[in-house]
């Protein structure tokens, strides 16, 4: 059987075609990253901006040809924060599946974070004691803690990157009184966090794709680290991570763009990113990171497969 995933994010719209194993899992024939920005001008507003509403049909006019074009058993589309907030969502996915076929599932966060969980399972193991996993959006930030033995808590927070980048509009380069602003901010928003945190202690952060490839892809380019990036799990350095952080903080978007493994689509939003995974590192004294590329697309593929296999 083979599977198309397309997460309908805020900043990105992904897809993720796989072949089903018949001895279970999976194996990624086609994956495509559209940077559409479905949030920009309006993700604080409740609304799809006319111009990233037109962005968001052509990118699925795009991921139908490709769906075609592959032969695709089944379509599992899913949108998040972008979409489930926005007045004219509906319309949208409406649009969507009057255009292509394409029906979107509009899901809460909370099973966006189960979504997450599922997929991290999927490319690292858990250790023992907590994890803290994290996957920054453009809309929202999900927040779960796991360990070897499963799911302990999860939570959705409305402090995607582009949600934050558009609130608080900071100058280029970020100045520190911006940086201190921001992160009061983080902290109010997170403190169901903070109490779950204090229940089930963390000593490891698990960035889930996103952000985190890219930090993971600037380390690669930048330091003589004697590994390669597989791909699903990346250990990081926390001395070079701070490194890449304080780079990122003193640069303006025209060095951001010369910077060696951060793509194009995330220079805007990566700063945003650099200070809640900073925040997170220091609020909760993170003692190891590791990087997960798989996240919600790898994890509603996991959830679907299995169910058709039990």
């Amino acid at each position: 059987m083979r599977v198309a995933v397309i997460d309908l994010g805020t900043n990105t719209f992904n897809l993720l075609i796989a072949e089903a194993m018949t001895e279970g899992g999976f194996v990624t024939i086609y994956n495509e990253k559209l940077p559409v920005r479905l949030g920009e001008g309006g993700i604080n507003s409740g609304t799809i901006v006319p111009a990233a509403y037109q962005r968001g049909l052509e990118a699925m006019d795009t991921y139908a040809d490709a769906i075609r074009q592959w032969r695709v058993d089944k379509k599992l589309a899913f949108a998040t924060s972008a979409i489930r907030n926005a007045a004219n969502g509906k319309q949208f996915a409406d649009d969507v599946f009057h255009r292509s076929g394409i029906r979107i599932n509009i899901i809460s966060g909370e099973r966006e974070a189960q979504y997450i969980y599922a997929g991290v399972s999927q490319a690292l193991e858990f250790r023992e004691e907590n994890s803290l996993i994290i996957d920054i959006g453009g809309g929202s930030t999900e927040f779960i803690i796991a360990n070897r033995n499963g799911l302990v808590w999860k939570q959705s927070f409305e402090i995607g990157a582009s949600r934050l980048l558009q609130r608080f509009n900071p100058s280029d380069p970020i100045k520190e009184s911006e940086i201190t602003e921001i992160v009061d901010y983080i902290g109010k928003q997170l403190q169901p966090l903070g109490d779950a945190v204090a229940l089930h202690p963390v000593h490891e952060l698990i960035g889930a794709s996103g952000s985190f490839e890219s930090l993971a892809e600037m380390i690669l380019a930048r330091f003589d680290v004697g590994e390669e990036f597989d791909g699903t799990e990346f250990a990081f350095d926390l001395g070079q991570a701070e490194v890449i952080h304080k780079q990122l903080l003193s640069s303006t978007r025209e060095q951001r763009l010369q910077i060696k493994g951060l793509v194009a689509m995330r220079v805007d939003m990566i700063v945003i990113s650099a200070i809640l995974v900073e925040y997170i590192v220091r609020t909760f004294s993170i003692e190891h990171m590791r990087m997960s590329s798989y996240a919600l697309k790898e994890g509603v593929l996991h959830e679907f497969l299995s169910e058709k296999s039990g």
